[in-house]
């Protein structure tokens, strides 16, 4: 159950609010100024604040700034509930960090929705993003909603690549966004040896290529087709417009690229300090999660040189672990070549 802090200074706003809020299933904590608000928020740390703007002993605003002054809270979702109309007040507000209005007189459809909308978005940021790709998709279909991302995705230019054939090259400039049709891709980066390891994995319905357009400079890596694949092509300037149109959308992609940072360097970490057969336990728990969720009973197909850069490992090295894998019951290898993991939870005791 979430827990909303409501600060009112009127006691029938404060007790119809109160039960509306109620008979949805949120807890509601109550308070009657700005000062015993900041303090309660401080106690019971809400997922979320409502709070008028004129009151006794401390108004919104300085509710406000004291909240995000505040470590414990100061990414609590705040909505200013206020009978103040004039646009100068929604100003302030909103460049003091507030996240929604609420203007009284209001229904109750309009407070739950604006509740229920701000509780959902602030999710996006607490939710754990494994893969870069995975955090983009999922920014775009909750921050936009589906029919925004239809529209950036529809009517675009499709590239069709063969298995193996480059989609970009580290060190060009990027001058559009990348969206999966069809197939997979992966992202590399290579040394001066011509060695790979693979950064990032993409499948249907991923978008690549976004970090060297958000940073505005060339790629740090190439990227390649894993098998035949169809890319919508989306142009610089429309990506740029969607990120300078939609704030929030903005912030999260920084946190999303913070994120990544922080999971890169536990991945060369892992590369540089793991054994041989957790390297590629690994890399098959990697390649059956990322493929495995949209293809029922998926058979790793890939080629065992790109194997070996996604577990950073040399090819021989690799063949050897499968094929100690396959004694051991943890996967079979077909005749083709084609891996199937027969005991997921044994190869996630290897990493412990």
């Amino acid at each position: 159950m979430k827990t909303i802090l409501l600060i009112e200074d009127n006691d029938d706003i404060r007790q119809n609010t109160t039960e509306i809020l109620s008979l949805s299933n949120y807890k509601v904590i109550v308070a009657e100024d700005g000062k015993s608000g900041l303090e309660k928020a401080l106690e019971f740390c809400p997922d979320l604040i409502i709070c008028d703007i004129m009151m006794p002993l401390l108004d919104g605003y300085g509710v406000l700034h004291a909240v995000h002054k505040n470590d414990s809270i100061k990414n609590t979702p705040f909505i200013f509930l206020t009978a103040k109309t004039e646009r100068n007040d929604f100003r302030k507000g909103m460049e003091m960090g507030a996240d929604d209005y609420i203007t009284k007189p209001f229904t109750g459809t309009e407070l739950l929705n604006a509740v229920d909308s701000r509780l959902k978005k602030i999710e996006l940021l607490k939710d754990d993003f494994t893969h870069s790709s995975e955090g983009f998709n999922h920014i775009l279909k909750n921050s936009l909603g589906i029919d925004v991302l239809h529209s950036l995705t529809e009517d675009r230019n499709i590239n069709k690549y063969k298995k193996k054939q480059i989609v970009y090259t580290e060190g060009n400039h990027p001058n559009r966004l990348f969206y999966v049709l069809k197939g997979k891709v992966k992202v590399y980066k290579s040394n001066e040896d011509g060695k790979e390891l693979v950064t990032d994995l993409f499948n249907q319905g991923d978008f690549l290529g976004y970090v060297a357009l958000l940073a505005g400079e060339v790629y740090k890596d190439s990227a390649e087709a894993m098998e035949d694949t169809e890319l919508a092509l989306i142009p610089k300037e429309d990506f740029d417009e969607l990120i300078h149109n939609n704030n929030e959308v903005a912030q999260n992609f920084i946190k999303i690229l913070a994120k990544n940072i922080s999971e890169k360097e536990n991945h060369l970490l892992n590369l540089a300090y793991n054994s041989l057969r957790k390297k590629v336990a690994d890399a098959l728990l990697i390649l059956q999660e990322k493929y495995g969720k949209v293809e029922e009973n998926y058979i790793i197909d890939i080629n065992r040189e790109s194997l070996a850069t996604i577990a950073g490992t040399a090819k021989e090295s690799l063949i050897r672990t499968l094929s100690d894998f396959k004694s051991e019951n943890l996967i079979d290898i077909k005749k083709d070549g084609n891996i199937k993991i027969l005991s997921k939870t044994r190869l996630r005791q290897l990493l412990n």
